[in-house]
């Protein structure tokens, strides 16, 4: 995998929290008055029947507890430097090949091992749940991190509509697979495509995991993932799977793409583990986008209290 230099950007850039409110109550009120969009004045975390277009301002989100305090990354740094392989390998190949992205009309398919499965519309998916803002940090295995201020719901929320079975111990997701509006697929990085992860039952149950429809209180810009992505926080960025069409839950593990493309590189866990190198490159240390000093990196990105439980008697001393 290619390793990227990032660019020194000024720690001035950094967006103050009550600067993004203020801005974000005033996005809400512009967009309500001037484009009438009635729409997003449903009550907190409804949807009318359909989601709002990309870059809409959602109505008043509810506040997590499982928010952390940084410092947020400006939303033009989180929207304009991705890693999403299936529009291009430069981080800004994204913003520009994802923008005629199709996310309406949207579908996405539970199947496996459980009770109700079938193939739902995204507003079917999304209607009964509530949304709310949770700012997580994003470490990237490339040494980079952000601090983003996400918008969705408990992926455990979604999984308990559909009653996992007694069989049940892996979830499996799948990306979109159409090659005419993803360049990436067809002429850019060499990966079995459609890209796939997983996550163990107990991972995707826990109150972290994060469904995304949003990001900095407004519609998931395509480029991070629209309409629907997995947010993670305590492992590594690729782990959170963008633009899901499938969820499968299985007895067995499922395979992932990373782990497919480069075995002795990336494992099925990628939890964010200082203490051990990725094998070209050191994980001790991360560059947060708009600070110019490394810092130290936290061993599950600082979610130990929350997570390392899962964990225990496992070997984290092997890679991932």
């Amino acid at each position: 995998m290619r390793k990227f230099t990032i660019p020194s950007i000024p720690s001035s850039e950094i967006t103050p929290e009550q600067l993004y409110q203020e801005r974000r109550r005033f996005l809400r009120h512009s967009i309500e008055t001037s484009l009438g969009l009635a729409a997003l004045s449903l009550a907190p975390g409804l949807l009318a029947a359909e989601l709002p277009p990309a870059g809409a301002a959602f109505a008043d989100l509810g506040k997590s507890v499982h928010s952390s305090q940084d410092p947020l990354t400006p939303y033009e740094k989180v929207s304009r430097y991705n890693n999403f392989y299936e529009f291009g390998t430069d981080k800004s190949d994204p913003a520009y090949a994802a923008k005629n992205l199709v996310t309406n009309p949207w579908s996405l398919t539970i199947s496996g091992e459980v009770a109700k499965p079938g193939t739902y519309t995204l507003e079917d998916i999304l209607r009964p749940h509530a949304l709310e803002e949770r700012i997580y940090r994003l470490r990237c295995v490339e040494g980079w991190s952000m601090v983003i201020p996400w918008v969705g719901f408990p992926l455990a929320d979604l999984l308990k509509r559909f009653q996992p079975t007694a069989k049940a111990r892996y979830v499996a997701f799948e990306t979109l697979h159409d090659p005419a509006q993803m360049p990436g697929q067809r002429d850019g990085f060499s990966l079995d495509w459609p890209y796939v992860e997983g996550l163990r039952l107990d991972e995707a149950l826990h109150p972290l995991t994060l469904l995304a429809v949003g990001l900095y209180g407004k519609v998931l810009p395509n480029q991070n993932g629209a309409p629907i992505r997995l947010v993670v926080p305590w492992k590594y960025g690729f782990k959170s799977i963008k633009s899901l069409v499938k969820i499968h839950l299985s007895a067995q593990q499922p395979p992932t793409s990373w782990n497919k493309s480069a075995p002795n590189e990336y494992g099925f866990y990628a939890n964010v583990n200082p203490a051990v190198d990725h094998p070209r490159w050191s994980q001790a240390k991360e560059r947060r986008i708009g600070d110019f000093f490394k810092r130290e990196t936290l061993p599950f990105n600082g979610y130990a209290a929350e997570v390392a439980g899962l964990y225990t008697g496992m070997d984290l001393r092997t890679f991932f």
